[in-house]
């Protein structure tokens, strides 16, 4: 059992290093809320489902173990929710994507 919750925390921080580099990569604020949103949501899910993995069978602690779930389902659907309210909120404030046609008028 512990292989699998270190695979899991090792897919956990793959995912969170994949959302960082994204975060810092991406030209504009829609992109950069995509693996804000999907990569940081997944290496939640994954670290947080090792953490209740583990405390289910080496504690044998299972209400522990139920409500860490019950977390990861509430972040589940939460953090994408919050990812959309926040990509309208820069559409409602004008906020334009990125193109390759203003990326050319920024360079001198």
């Amino acid at each position: 059992m512990n292989a699998v919750v270190i695979f899991l925390l090792i897919c956990g921080l793959i995912f969170f290093t994949g959302g960082t580099l994204g975060i810092l990569r991406f030209p504009d604020f829609y992109s950069r809320l995509h693996p804000a949103g999907k990569l940081d949501t997944f290496g939640l899910v994954t670290t947080v489902g090792a953490l209740a993995l583990y405390i289910a069978f080496s504690q044998e602690a299972i209400l522990t173990a139920v409500k860490i779930c019950l977390i990861i389902v509430f972040v589940f659907i939460t953090s994408p929710t919050a990812t959309h309210a926040i990509v309208d909120a820069g559409v409602r404030a004008g906020l334009k994507p990125w193109t390759k046609q203003s990326q050319k008028r920024d360079v001198p």
